[in-house]
């Protein structure tokens, strides 16, 4: 059985008194892609925050390849191999598009000269070697997921957390978005998603997690799941 990478066991995470995650236990191995789904405001972004370390844990643990979360900070955990792109994006908008790509390759560098990991990174979204040279925050929104993915790409992580990569695209770049992603999992990438789009989110993932009120209430095997009404009906924000 292949290496458990990400270990969370009866988390709980709030803002202030607003309880946003409630015993949630979940693990991630190498070369598994795990989906979250559920309604708007279940938590499945206050679950990112906390395994990335940007959200205190009320109680519960949490560690990845063996560090406890709690005590790791989030770029520590990002040079561990563990990188988090955050809904809305997540690129550094005063920065130009190569400079992005420069950066995450420096937080992880490989043997790789930087300039044919960027090549290969063009190859694969060739409208960002156009914009090399173009400030972050100029870009559409489509192209910032581009750009967003691509730094997941260059940066090599053993596990990637991505959160809600297709919200505001359109139909050809959510492809174009997925069709890379894909391509990550086909190269042992262990992946974290939490997408709004149930259906990719299920053709991609190996399993998936319903989350409700902060509570997993739904989980199997992705294929499974991909036919179960209670999916819809959680993703409704309804009981499972």
């Amino acid at each position: 059985m292949s290496k458990i990478l990400l270990s969370v066991t009866d988390l709980s995470a709030s803002y202030g008194p607003i309880r946003a995650l409630r015993g949630v236990s979940l693990e991630v191995r190498e070369g598994e892609t795990v989906a979250v789904v559920g309604a708007n405001g279940a938590g499945k972004t206050s679950l990112m925050r906390a395994i990335s370390s940007l959200l205190p844990l009320s109680s519960g643990r949490a560690s990845f390849l063996g560090h406890d979360i709690s005590k790791t900070s989030t770029h520590e955990l990002a040079r561990l191999g563990m990188l988090h792109v955050p809904e809305g994006r997540g690129t550094l908008q005063t920065l130009m598009v190569k400079e992005n790509l420069q950066l995450a390759w420096e937080i992880r560098p490989s043997a790789e000269p930087f300039e044919l990991a960027l090549e290969k990174v063009y190859a694969r979204f060739p409208r960002l070697k156009e914009r090399a040279d173009q400030w972050a925050g100029n870009l559409s929104g489509g192209e910032q997921q581009m750009l967003s993915v691509a730094r997941a790409i260059i940066n090599r992580p053993q596990l990637l957390l991505i959160d809600e990569p297709s919200m505001g695209l359109s139909p050809l770049i959510t492809k174009e978005v997925f069709h890379a992603l894909a391509e990550l999992r086909d190269a042992g990438v262990a992946i974290l998603l939490v997408e709004q789009n149930v259906k990719r989110a299920l053709a991609l993932s190996h399993r998936a997690m319903v989350l409700t009120h902060g509570e997993f209430t739904l989980q199997g095997l992705a294929r499974d799941l991909m036919v179960d009404p209670r999916v819809m009906a959680s993703y409704m924000g309804h009981a499972a």
